[in-house]
């Protein structure tokens, strides 16, 4: 990797992409070529889609949920604003010229409605809309030139608002094309292909800007002044000129200043920071640059923003400098909110930018996670993160961080550039540098912009002198503690609370200096003391837990000297049993692991034979030999013999009361655990209801009895109860998983042996998990309980994982970017967070899985989900593959071949017309069927077309038949030689096109035609009842252009005519025994045919005759 090069100074702002929205448009299946997003608009708290199909989208930007569609008849949506000062309010302009104002009523929770429309433009393209600052009054513009205003009214203006409808009036007519308009203060800014005019809307006066034309789209747009000296004059004007150059007018229209950008353009662009790719700056790309801003925007904090359709400009008009420009292609349209910057792209994809100062954007990419995009940008943008103010923002210690999180192997290079940073960085300002440095010797911190000090505890910070300190000067507060045993502490606390409570006042007593309890402060010392109290308690607690644990593992081994001495080991010091029992199970272990060892390496060799290996009897007995030892050394606690109550027999004294407690503690913990876990699961049901929904929609029955409702007596075990060196574990890893894999394939005829799903739960923690997915992917069918064990056990390995969290927020494109950024991705991990992932969203999710195919197959998809969500993320991942991959790449997935028919079966009985609508009650083609919609009718298309043998293609079509799918029907019987059958279909669904399309079935010989035509002669004459009535419902019209699309002898002998000459077709019809007569309008097109055909031959004849002429006087 080459070297980052280094920006210049002056360059403190970026643009930089954190969210990407490619999801969103694909899970609201705005990334296909039939439907796409055509216009954009934002606001606070929204986000709005236009589409080419009507469709208007409302998204709500916390978290990118869909809130409502509002769908428009009137053609594709090309322009659409929210409202500036009511977020209720969306203008909205179609490709027809209508104009419509929204009244969302979000906040009274009733129906959206129109509370404005405008024909005004009927039949021209709106090109600009422009929302009142004050009123609910939009101005629009269009190719015309032509400019009217709309008023709507609505409930919240008052009591009778509603009802008025305002007529919509001409504001002016300007001499081409509107390119922008604009409104601030009763003044309208209108902006043409040749000038800009400002017009007093309430005094209906007009004036122009400036005196000099121009030819081309340039905008114009209101400049707020609202800092330093200017605040409260009135705005200014900015108005584009050609040659890179920007008009600055006072709000009278006269031309002030004219600001030239086209020197200074010449400097590289900016690179764009997104987790797409790596960002690239070319020092050496320099060339004056004369655009035309087809827009000017508005930016936030005093900036001016414009685009072309290859490059984002932002100045500082009132400095007169590039802030920056950054080349993003195909741009189209941008709508603004403040800082961020949603862009709409020639293909109809989106994205997100935000510009922001170089500190906050590596801030924001370190709180992400982003390591190597975060370095790369310090290291480009050195000179602003090497300066003291960065320091509020970018502490030392967290770029400290980000170089550990680096690795020296991947980035060698940028790890070095990023230690050449690090030792630029300038401290911060002296005034409190002394008070700074004290905090981060001891803490981590942030200074927040509010300023705040966000402040992260180190714990062990202080040093040993300062704790040794603290304790010299409090010797009798040590006393003190000596005194005091940990009974007669437990006993005063739980019996005497008032006394707690004056030692606690005493204390906040004694801390009332300390106004500022900051954690480099040092404790007073009694807090001290007791926090050294608190940490010997703990420690005493824990000694006794695994010193029980340590005793019960012990009896369970059934040690006679135990169990005949339990009485009289009864009466020994509890320090004394102590001792004995830990120095006397140390021994015991290491013999239990040399015991393990020998015998697992002793069933190693033996499986190495191939004699053993390859003989299931064999290698059965091997693994059964060597079972019974890692059940007694490794088994869960209690399953050989539970404990006995007579092993249980508390010491005197103070050993005893610490025994009770931790079991009342420990039962008690329990308890309150499970209560308060039922409590969340009823609160987050009851404060959100949809998601319970989801829930119960996304879980089948079996999905039901697997996960939620599993009640397997074995726990799964996911942590080894004793430590296993490396080399031990991978034999036993092998034996472990070898086991499992034969017991499930293999029914155990032996007692001793320990069946599958029980071996599975008990020893997960020495499995390969790996093998243990691919083994439930071909069992999942037969033993359901496997699979269901098996994610069981990988949701509790995973538990602790950082995306839990995020994918428990609910926020499901976040949780998607938390799962990309775990790359390299392992399949088991991977699957328990998409398993998380499709309980909390459904089949939302489930459309989303095709990004991680190759880790997580459609087996694996396949035993997670519900048949129609799995038929939804197959269709998903074969789309997602280029047009002409498709066919192979679904001929990939059939592992076995038989999943073709499963899957063709899947996608006819879900989201497909009824039976009744598609077949006749004796299992006819009903008439006109194949007209219907079928959900997966690409996915159905490529099943039909994969290559099979004769009989998977005769099923094929039978299954075609039986659910009423014509289209492949017709499909297979023309690959499967039954062109009857299939000429059969077609005159019953009585549509000629079938026989004319480029992949319609034609007769290639006279006897096809002439069965075709005495099939439509019994079709016509059998079935008129039923071809009255259409596929929805509509009768056909007499003289309808419909008509002519039936199949009847006419029309079949109008159809031979073309082909064969109206003489030879008329006497093929007489062969056949049909008896036709032609209307007028078939023996007028007959005649033409004979006049057309004797027209031809008389031409090839001719030009048969100049050929001869030509040839024979070359040859004389």
């Amino acid at each position: 990797m080459p070297p980052i090069p280094v920006a210049p100074e002056n360059h403190s702002h970026v643009l930089a992409e954190f969210d990407l929205l490619d999801q969103l448009l694909s899970a609201l299946r705005l990334d296909s070529g039939r439907l796409k997003c055509t216009s954009l608009a934002v606001s606070r708290k929204w986000l709005t889609l236009g589409t080419s199909a009507g469709g208007l989208h409302l998204i709500q930007r916390e978290g990118w949920k869909q809130r409502l569609i509002l769908t428009h008849k009137e053609g594709s949506i090309t322009q659409v604003l929210c409202c500036p000062h009511d977020e209720d309010f969306i203008a909205v302009a179609t490709s027809q010229g209508l104009v419509v104002v929204w009244d969302l009523q979000l906040e009274r929770r009733g129906r959206p409605e129109r509370i404005g429309i405008s024909w005004e433009h009927r039949g021209q393209t709106i090109t600009a809309l422009c929302w009142d600052n004050n009123a609910l009054r939009v101005f629009v513009g269009d190719l015309g030139g032509r400019v009217s205003f709309l008023r709507a009214g609505s409930s919240k203006l008052g009591k009778g608002s509603a009802f008025l409808m305002f007529p919509v009036q001409t504001v002016t007519t300007v001499d081409s094309k509107v390119v922008q308009l604009g409104y601030q203060d009763g003044r309208l800014l209108v902006s043409s292909l040749s000038r800009c005019y400002l017009c007093d809307t309430d005094r209906e006066k007009f004036w122009r800007v400036g005196n000099k034309e121009r030819d081309g789209e340039y905008g114009a747009c209101f400049f707020p002044q609202s800092r330093g000296l200017s605040v409260g004059q009135p705005p200014l004007l900015y108005c584009a000129r050609p040659g890179s150059r920007i008009w600055e007018a006072s709000f009278n229209g006269e031309v002030l200043s004219t600001h030239q950008f086209k020197q200074l353009l010449a400097c590289p662009p900016l690179p764009l920071i997104t987790h797409r790719n790596e960002p690239h700056y070319n020092p050496e790309h320099k060339s004056s640059q004369s655009v035309a801003f087809p827009r000017l925007i508005y930016l936030g904090d005093q900036n001016l923003l414009t685009w072309t359709d290859s490059a984002i400009y932002i100045f500082t008009p009132q400095n007169g400098q590039v802030l920056l420009w950054t080349e993003v292609k195909d741009l189209v349209d941008i709508a603004v909110y403040r800082n961020e910057l949603f862009c709409l792209h020639a293909s109809g994809c989106l994205s997100h930018l935000s510009l922001l100062t170089v500190e906050r954007c590596v801030e924001r990419l370190l709180r992400r996670e982003s390591w190597s995009l975060a370095a790369s940008v310090c290291c480009m943008f050195q000179h602003s993160i090497t300066t003291s103010r960065a320091r509020k923002s970018i502490p030392i210690d967290r770029l400290e961080h980000l170089r550990s999180q680096l690795s020296s192997s991947s980035h060698p290079e940028l790890l070095g550039q990023l230690d050449e940073v690090i030792s630029k960085l300038e401290p911060l300002d002296s005034a409190s540098s002394s008070r700074r440095s004290s905090i981060s010797s001891h803490e981590s911190f942030n200074i927040l912009d509010c300023g705040i000090y966000r402040v992260i505890s180190r714990r062990g910070s202080q040093s040993e002198e300062e704790t040794s300190s603290i304790i010299n000067q409090s010797t009798s507060e040590e006393e003190r503690l000596k005194e005091f045993s940990f009974v007669q502490e437990d006993d005063q606390v739980d019996h005497d609370p008032q006394s707690g409570e004056h030692v606690e006042a005493e204390r906040s007593e004694q801390g009332l200096q300390f106004h500022l309890p900051l954690a480099f402060r040092s404790k007073p010392p009694r807090m001290a003391l007791q926090a050294v109290k608190d940490s010997v308690s703990s420690f005493v607690k824990k000694t006794t837990e695994k010193i029980n644990t340590l005793q019960m593992n012990s009896e369970l081994r059934q040690r006679p000297e135990f169990r005949e001495g339990s009485q009289a080991d009864a009466t020994v010091p509890y320090g004394e049993e102590m001792d004995s029992e830990v120095y006397d199970d140390v021994p015991n272990a290491e013999a239990d692991m040399q015991e393990l060892r020998s015998a697992t390496e002793r069933a190693i060799s033996q499986i190495q034979d191939p004699l053993v290996l390859l003989d299931p009897v064999c290698l059965t007995e091997t693994l059964l030999e060597w079972l019974p030892v890692l059940e007694r050394i490794l088994g869960p606690v209690g399953q050989e013999s539970p404990p006995s109550s007579d092993s249980q027999v508390d010491a005197p004294g103070e050993g005893r009361w610490e025994g009770d407690g931790l079991n009342s503690s420990s039962e008690q913990q329990e308890k309150m655990t499970t209560e308060t876990l039922k409590e969340e699961e009823e609160e987050k049901r009851a404060d959100c209801p949809e998601v319970g929904e989801n829930r119960d929609q996304c879980d089948s029955p079996e999905k039901e009895s697997e996960f939620s409702g599993n009640t397997h007596s074995e726990p799964v075990r996911v942590a080894s109860p004793k430590p296993i060196p490396p080399d031990l574990l991978d034999y036993i890893t092998q034996l472990a998983t070898l086991y499992t894999e034969l017991s499930c394939f293999r029914k155990q005829e032996k007692e001793q042996a320990l069946g599958c799903t029980t071996f599975l739960r008990r020893y997960f923690f020495l499995l390969d998990q790996e093998r243990v997915r691919r083994m439930c992917l071909l069992c999942h069918q037969d033993q359901p309980e496997v699979q269901s064990s098996f994610m069981e056990a990988m949701l509790e390995v995973t538990r602790s994982s950082k995306v839990v969290e995020v994918i428990q927020r609910g926020d499901l494109l976040r949780s998607l970017r938390s799962l990309r950024e775990l790359q390299p991705w392992s399949s088991p991990p991977l699957l328990a967070h998409l398993h998380r992932l499709y309980e909390k969203h459904g089949e939302a999710a489930v459309r989303l899985f095709s990004q991680f195919y190759q880790t997580i197959t459609p087996a694996d998809v396949m035993t997670m989900a519900q048949q129609r969500h799995f038929l939804a993320y197959l269709d998903n991942l074969v789309q997602s593959r280029a047009e002409e991959q498709r066919l192979s790449f679904l001929q990939s997935l059939l592992d076995p071949e038989s999943l073709r028919q499963d899957w063709l079966e899947l996608a006819l009985t879900h989201d497909a017309p009824k039976h009744y609508d598609t077949l006749t009650p004796d299992g006819q083609p009903r008439w006109h069927s194949h007209c219907f919609s079928w959900g997966y009718g690409r996915l159905l298309s490529l099943l039909i077309r994969l290559p099979a043998d004769l009989p998977s293609k005769q099923k094929m079509a039978e299954t075609c038949r039986g659910h009423g799918y014509w289209t492949g029907y017709l499909y297979l019987c023309c690959e499967l030689q039954r062109r009857s059958e299939a000429f059969s279909t077609i005159c019953q669904l009585d549509d000629i096109s079938l026989l004319e399309e480029p992949e319609g079935l034609e007769p290639q010989s006279l006897e096809e035609w002439k069965l075709l035509i005495q099939l439509s002669q019994q079709c016509s004459s059998g079935g008129d009842s039923e071809r009255g009535v259409g596929v929805n419902g509509n009768g056909w019209s007499n003289g309808s252009a419909d008509c002519d699309r039936k199949i009847s002898p006419e029309s079949l002998t109008l159809m031979l005519a073309r082909t064969a000459g109206p003489d030879r077709a008329l006497a093929i019809v007489e062969d056949c025994g049909v008896q036709l007569s032609l209307s007028p309008q078939s023996k007028l097109v007959c005649e033409l045919l004979r006049v057309t055909e004797k027209r031809q031959r008389a031409m090839i004849l001719t030009m048969l005759e100049r050929c001869d002429r030509f040839l024979w006087s070359q040859h004389t």
